[in-house]
């Protein structure tokens, strides 16, 4: 058992971080006391500790902020991603008690407390951090009444495995809701919400969208009785394999209708497809993740937050005419990015799958375009709360998309390449 010490003992009240492993860390308490159970995950970003913490997709995760100040500059009202705090657990080098801005309306321990998620400071999350690249995320548990390192360590390795629970219905709606447009573009949306930032909802309504967010095991039939001009599947929580019933719609509403699909989304898209997800070893956690977009062949820095993600050589056999002479696939997608060619595979479902993304730092896919239907999906979050805004131009590829496919011309047309946009158009402002 490797224990970490990082704490001024002074200060109370103690708590301790478990990691299934057997590594211990040991600090002080910053938010609500008690104990949590959850897996471990990194996250590199900067700042946005707000929107990390309000972020549905963390339902189910202790989250470890990599930057060593956190809580800086307090809590405001603008930023929060949903109503609750659906983390399980914050682990931190240094939370600021008294921040300064003047935005600020709240610290973050109170934020924390009154919301009750159990959080730790004081720890090393530099030594953390290279645990969780060396192990993969983890199960782990932080706690202020068990501080005996052998009996938490135990209960880590007795507890459920992430993998074992739908988060997606403890974060998605219970009942449709409208957003309406900020602009009068004439497009609407029905929205899966399986755990969605306020942020997406924000930008399409920015775009001229019109948004109806329904729950996440919505029929298709339902779906589509709001008549909508497209279906946007979000983010979300956990294991995707987990969420049939949103995939069950997918795969209804794929070619009916143009569809986006973001992070979870993007998996969900996926396993309609037939084609595979894998559990990467500790995921894309942060706002500095180097994306390529192989159509333009400009380069991101992107937001992630995802554990999961598409295997492109499921979807089917590479198309060697549309994929720069190729007919084999290869597991590290950098191979595309330094060719400068997005290939296309040939799935037995819906046709030809074009690769139009991808992740420069370790080669996986992150972006999908379906050729033969309108469709598209990305696994990182144009939306960029929190992160950069390089890839706000996917909600103005969606409103083209379903422009397009309103307005064409001939039973079937697949609108022309939407995605080939300049990382500087639809920039925020």
């Amino acid at each position: 058992m490797r224990v970490n010490l990082l704490v001024d003992e002074g200060r109370s009240p103690g708590a301790l971080l478990a990691l299934e492993d057997g590594s211990v860390f040991r600090g002080r308490c910053c938010g609500a006391a008690g104990e949590t159970f959850g897996e471990v995950v990194f996250n590199t970003s900067m700042v946005g500790y707000q929107e990390i913490v309000s972020d549905p997709s963390y339902a189910g995760q202790i989250v470890t902020l990599t930057y060593p100040q956190v809580g800086n500059y307090g809590v405001n009202r603008l930023d929060m991603q949903s109503r609750r705090l659906d983390l399980r657990g914050l682990v931190v080098r240094d939370m600021c008690h008294a921040p300064s801005n003047w935005q600020s309306v709240q610290t973050l321990p109170d934020l924390l407390r009154e919301r009750g998620v159990v959080a730790i400071e004081g720890v090393d999350t530099r030594a953390l951090t290279l645990r969780i690249r060396e192990g993969g995320a983890m199960r782990a548990a932080i706690s202020t009444v068990d501080l005996d390192s052998e009996s938490l360590v135990a209960r880590v390795r007795a507890s459920e495995p992430i993998s074992a629970h739908n988060f997606v219905p403890d974060v998605s709606t219970d009942e449709p809701y409208e957003v309406p447009a900020v602009h009068g573009r004439g497009l609407h949306v029905v929205a899966y919400d399986c755990g969605e930032k306020a942020g997406i909802v924000r930008r399409m309504s920015e775009a001229g969208i019109r948004v109806t967010a329904v729950p996440w095991d919505t029929p298709a039939e339902v779906a589509l009785s709001h008549a909508p001009d497209g279906v946007f599947l979000s983010n979300g929580p956990g294991d995707p394999e987990q969420v049939d019933a949103t995939a069950e719609a997918a795969r209804d509403l794929l070619g009916k209708v143009p569809v986006f699909g973001i992070c979870l989304g993007n998996q969900i898209v996926t396993l309609a497809t037939g084609a595979q997800v894998e559990k990467l070893p500790y995921g894309h956690h942060g706002g500095n993740e180097p994306v390529m977009n192989l159509l333009t062949g400009k380069v991101e820095i992107t937001a992630q937050n995802h554990n999961y993600g598409p295997v492109f050589e499921t979807f089917g056999p590479l198309v060697p005419e549309l994929s720069g002479g190729f007919s084999e696939h290869v597991r590290d997608l950098r191979f595309w990015s330094e060719r400068h060619v997005a290939p296309v595979a040939l799935n037995e479902r819906f046709g030809r799958v074009r690769l139009t993304h991808v992740n420069l730092n370790d080669g996986t896919p992150e972006g999908l375009q379906f050729l033969d239907i309108p469709a598209f999906s990305m696994q990182y979050h144009p939306e960029a709360k929190p992160g950069p805004n390089d890839s706000a131009y996917a909600f103005e590829a969606f409103a083209r998309l379903m422009e397009a496919w309103r307005d064409r011309d001939r039973e079937g047309a697949v609108p022309a390449d939407y995605l080939a946009i300049d990382v500087r158009e639809g920039r925020a402002r």
